[in-house]
């Protein structure tokens, strides 16, 4: 059968809303497996690890692929835990849909609100799927209006449910073909269609037909999200789902020229094992045997890099094993040959943007360096990397993913915990095992701590619990891991300079004159290397060393933290004809770059978390009094009768224990949501000051 195109879709939800058994059913309803799995029974096809199945999470973004009539519909199940945040933010940079998953009994949950503001901003075609309407508890209007109002105000359901709550609930799709059910969708496509809403004010209504084309586009720029009740237990509610997923979700638009360009958006290498690669193509074609450049993004303010190597095997999801058609633009493959690829690794350079535009993430003027808009959010890039918000390329340029190159959906982990071998032993395995991990997931970073450990950044204590069963039963590594501490950063107060110059004939010491200025950076800026000097002033191996053991020196500034949105400018260079070395460079360098920051002085920034907790009425007076206790700045609150919204900004170190006492102050009913929202000035001498605040 000819395939019209190829469906990247992405299952998201609160964690147990339903995601793997909607997943599960899916594939069975299709035909694409011959029995339904169960997380209980541990016997699903998405979630194939053994840690999965032991605890019955989603831990990685996995892949499976089944058909609807002439479309191909590639399913990426996605973690729902708050942990593991860093593998849905890859799967959102390589969808053309979405379907976000609701309990119909614990309703609009604080990851659910997370997700959509993220999917409302990428304005990314999104289905909403009511799931468990055959539990005790489910609601059908109320939640719905729960749904207007925390999520998005433009929804409108085309199913509706029979016996909600019982054992026999139902879902039936509307028809378009009855008045009332037309006229009902219609007075809800207006809110968002000026088109619609003069037909619906002025006539004639508009037909079923044009109903269809502006439900469909109305979805497709994401300004609108049809809603699904239904079981995924019990089946119901799934042809509906398929059905608005294949009409209602458009497919990706094919990059011009035969270029190829693409993302890897998961890695995975089992313990002495082949490395491989998911990878969606938006242009061109790969084929087994081609050779292939990988464009790497760099750090903020610093360069990428480049990866060179073939293709030794390309299985394409959702063909036959032996068929050895290339790799389409709009499907997705494992890839294997690049022991060196990494999570984020690009197939194609950045796209070069005119003066003031957006491509792949940075401004041609170069007001943005670091993947992030100039206003603060990728949210507002309609047109970022290439894809309009219609989902059309603009410009003839190459559409590359809704995710700029180089940037970030959700902020940086901010927890911080040092790792040792309990065997000295294995002290180097531990090491590799880590970066091999941290080559899967680009936010679990991994470097040598001072003491000789490592340092590893996480989001929470479950992904630390993750990696630690990792290393023990993938690896056979017993490891330590020191309490995770909340990790703060320092950036310079002013200017300083200091130099170290080589002296006479007598002199002893470094045969290497270096002279650097450190000065304040822009924010997000991180740190950046220049020089005033001329670059043939040293051979190149001499600037290099200097270069590298600067960006190093950083990683430990005067207080002991991570030296961060600073510029670190070589003003003076020297050297001896056959006397110099590059070690001499790497020896020199740290005590001038260490003084410099003396001299211009630091300070320390710990995170912040912007947050939002919905309480009840009875509890509003003793949360605000306890968040104002924990030193929450407080933002005007709103609500009603029953609820109300109070908003603001907490330290980070503070998160847990106003995360915590919020089910007592409240009965159980208040909801915590909360993300990292950037840093501030911690008063010199104050807790934070010292090197990282434990949780």
């Amino acid at each position: 059968m000819h395939l019209r195109h190829t469906l990247n879709i992405g299952i998201l939800a609160h964690v147990d809303a339903g995601k793997t058994s909607l997943t599960e059913r899916l594939l069975f309803d299709t035909g694409a497996v011959g029995r339904l799995g169960s997380v209980d029974t541990g016997d699903t096809c998405t979630d194939t690890g053994a840690l999965e199945r032991q605890r019955g999470i989603t831990i990685r973004s996995a892949v499976a692929s089944f058909t609807v009539g002439d479309v191909q519909v590639n399913l990426l199940d996605t973690p729902g835990h708050s942990d593991f945040i860093a593998e849905v933010e890859r799967a959102l940079g390589v969808l053309d849909g979405a379907v976000l998953l609701l309990s119909a009994v614990e309703g609009v949950q604080a990851r659910t609100r997370v997700l959509m503001k993220t999917l409302r901003r990428l304005r990314l075609p999104t289905l909403l799927f009511i799931n468990k309407i055959d539990r005790a508890g489910a609601r059908g209007e109320p939640l719905l209006a729960d749904v207007r109002r925390l999520l998005a105000p433009a929804v409108v359901p085309l199913t509706s449910v029979t016996g909600l709550g019982t054992a026999e609930a139902g879902s039936v799709p509307y028809d378009l073909a009855d008045g009332q059910v037309r006229d009902r969708i219609a007075e809800a496509v207006a809110e968002v269609d000026e088109s619609v809403l003069a037909r619906v004010v002025d006539g004639p209504p508009p037909t079923a037909e044009e109903l269809a084309a502006a439900l469909a586009a109305r979805t497709a720029d994401g300004s609108l999200h049809p809603v699904y009740f239904g079981s995924a237990l019990a089946g119901q509610g799934i042809d509906a789902l398929l059905e608005g997923m294949v009409r209602l979700v458009p497919p990706a638009p094919h990059g011009p020229g035969e270029a190829p360009r693409g993302t890897v958006f998961a890695v995975h290498q089992p313990p002495n094992g082949e490395r491989t690669a998911h990878v969606r193509l938006y242009a061109g074609e790969l084929r087994p045997r081609q050779r292939l450049v990988l464009h790497r993004p760099g750090g903020p303010g610093g360069a990428g890099r480049e990866l060179t190597g073939r293709i030794t095997a390309l299985d394409v999801i959702g063909r036959p094993p032996g068929d050895d058609a290339p790799l389409t633009p709009g499907n997705i493959a494992v890839l294997r040959g690049f022991p060196g690829i990494r999570t984020g690794d690009r197939i194609g350079p950045p796209l070069e943007a005119a003066d003031g535009e957006i491509a792949d993430g940075r401004v041609a003027n170069g007001e943005v360096a670091n993947g992030r808009v100039a206003n603060g959010g990728v949210a507002s890039v309609a047109a970022a990397d290439g894809t309009a918000t219609d989902g059309r390329a603009t410009d003839g340029r190459v559409p590359y993913g809704r995710v700029p190159y180089g940037a970030a959906l959700f902020a940086s982990p901010t927890l911080e915990t040092l790792v040792g071998a309990r065997h000295p032993a294995q002290a180097a395995a531990l090491r590799a095992a880590l970066l091999t991990l941290a080559d899967q997931d680009p936010l679990l970073q991994v470097r040598p701590a001072p003491d000789g450990g490592t340092s590893v950044l996480l989001h929470g204590e479950v992904q630390r619990e993750i990696v630690e069963a990792t290393l023990r039963e993938e690896y056979g590594i017993e490891a330590d891991f020191a309490p995770s501490r909340v990790l703060c950063v320092e950036r310079p107060r002013g200017v300083g300079e200091a130099c170290y110059e080589i002296a006479g004939r007598r002199h002893i010491g470094p045969w290497a004159t270096v002279g650097l200025r450190v000065e304040p950076g822009a924010r997000g800026s991180g740190p950046v290397f220049t020089y005033e000097t001329e670059l043939g002033a040293l051979p190149h191996g001499f600037h290099q060393a200097i270069e590298e053991t600067a960006l190093v020196t950083l990683r430990r500034g005067p207080r002991g933290l991570a030296v961060t949105d600073c510029r670190v400018v070589l003003v003076r260079s020297g050297f001896v004809g056959p006397l110099s070395t590059a070690g001499h460079f790497r020896t020199v360098t740290p005590g001038v770059l260490l003084r410099a920051l003396e001299r211009a002085g630091t300070r320390v920034y710990e995170p912040y978390h912007a947050f939002e907790a919905e309480v009840p009425l009875t509890a509003l007076a003793p949360v605000t009094a306890r968040l104002a206790a924990l030193g929450a700045e407080l933002s005007e609150p709103s609500g009603g009768r029953r609820t109300w919204l109070l908003g603001g900004v907490l330290a980070a170190r503070r998160v847990r224990e106003a995360e915590e006492m919020l089910p007592g102050l409240t009965h159980g009913e208040g909801v915590w949501m909360s993300a990292p929202s950037g840093d501030r000035p911690v008063p010199d001498g104050g807790p934070a000051a010292q090197r990282s605040v434990r949780t």
